[in-house]
């Protein structure tokens, strides 16, 4: 049997604080191209890899990124490359888990594995929706709405936005549709517990304090439908779409050597970055 993670044990701040870093759009992308990259890799050469997202985003991610203590900098030139630092290599293990509970209890769907994980990191790294999961854990079963709110300290505006997402999310269900019917925790809900004890042991203070082991290859996010015209904005659904139909799907993170980039078309990287010098 799998072990089991007690969700009433992690420190809620903290991992929301941890997930906070790792859960924006693109993060894991642009953790898992530098992690296959041979060495440091520049902003240009980085969203070279990510037709889909413009140069210029690339670098705000970056920056953030550094400024969050995955990736380093050579030097403090403007043009100084990237690479994953001792923290952002250590989330191998949290991504993995992550992919793992994704794979069981969201979807099957071949997709690209940085996409698997950022589905799945979409639905947890908004602000106060742990308190919300901790309290139904520790119900035990069903629970009101009032009770619900009280238990996670936060007003009813706050936590009936946070409930309705984790519906849409599939995390919590609600048992019927009548006014105060109680809700309880979905089988996906249930099993956070093992993600919610990797992001928490992640971002013990020591882990900030990490080696200096130099970055593992990733597998790469491969993309078969390059050829789709994309609509402007990393955001749009044309883009959504595009990459959900990926064929590569990785079971590994941070592991494999990675599988070659298919071409992408000029027309495609204008429409998707049109400002990116070549």
């Amino acid at each position: 049997m799998p072990p089991t993670f007690s969700i009433a044990s992690i420190d809620a701040q903290r991992v929301e604080e941890a997930l906070a870093r790792i859960g924006p759009k693109w993060t894991t992308w642009t953790a898992m191209t530098l992690a296959q990259g041979k060495g440091p890799m520049r902003i240009h050469d980085v969203a070279a890899q990510l037709p889909f997202v413009s140069e210029q985003f690339v670098g705000k991610r970056l920056a953030t990124m550094h400024a969050d203590g995955l990736v380093i900098r050579e030097d403090d030139r403007r043009r100084a490359p990237y690479r994953l630092s001792a923290l952002g290599t250590s989330l191998a293990p949290v991504l993995r888990t992550v992919s793992d509970w994704s794979r069981t209890h969201l979807t099957q769907e071949p997709m690209a594995e940085a996409e698997r994980v950022e589905d799945a990191l979409r639905r947890l790294h908004l602000r106060h929706p742990t308190g919300v999961i901790q309290a139904l854990d520790s119900a035990n079963g069903q629970m009101r709405f009032v009770h619900i709110a009280e238990a996670a300290g936060l007003d009813n505006g706050l936590a009936r936005q946070r409930l309705l997402r984790l519906q849409a999310d599939g995390l919590v269900a609600r048992t019927g549709s009548r006014h105060g019917d109680p809700y309880v925790l979905t089988d996906a809900g249930q099993a956070l517990g093992a993600i919610y004890a990797s992001v928490e042991h992640w971002s013990q203070p020591f882990a900030l304090r990490g080696g200096t082991a130099a970055p593992l290859p990733a597998a790469a996010a491969t993309r078969t439908h390059a050829s789709i015209p994309l609509g402007a904005g990393a955001d749009s659904a044309r883009t959504a779409a595009a990459l959900r139909r990926s064929a590569a799907a990785s079971n590994v993170i941070f592991s494999h050597a990675p599988q070659p980039e298919p071409r992408v078309p000029a027309a495609v990287t204008a429409q998707s970055a049109p400002g990116r010098g070549r």
